[in-house]
């Protein structure tokens, strides 16, 4: 008797899908409409909606700019994404942009 196959995982979401979820989070945490960041980015309204919402590709300038209308770093936007994915791949957390690494005393 053949033992049950395990469901298979939910493949990671597309880097263009948890680009636009971290930039609408963190849009969201600051309390910014999407019209307020696409006008301080100079990008489109609707541009800027399908970024969010992982249907375009955007070029790292178009990023760069949503990035800076939110006072965030790239650095900042790149940990979000790395922590989700560590988050859905079950491994341990990414720690956050500027804090030091742990340090580990090394036994003599």
């Amino acid at each position: 008797m053949l033992a049950p196959v395990p469901p298979a995982p939910e493949p990671a979401p597309l880097l263009r899908e948890a680009l636009g979820e971290a930039l609408r989070s963190e849009r969201r945490a600051r309390g910014r409409t999407l019209r307020d960041v696409a006008k301080a980015s100079q990008v489109s309204l609707a541009y800027l909606s399908e970024i969010e919402r992982g249907q375009k590709e955007a070029s790292s300038e178009i990023i760069a700019s949503v990035c800076s209308a939110l006072g965030i770093t790239m650095l900042d936007l790149v940990a979000s994404v790395a922590r989700g994915y560590a988050v859905h791949e079950g491994l341990a957390p990414v720690r956050e942009a500027g804090t030091p690494p742990c340090s580990v005393a090394m036994a003599a």
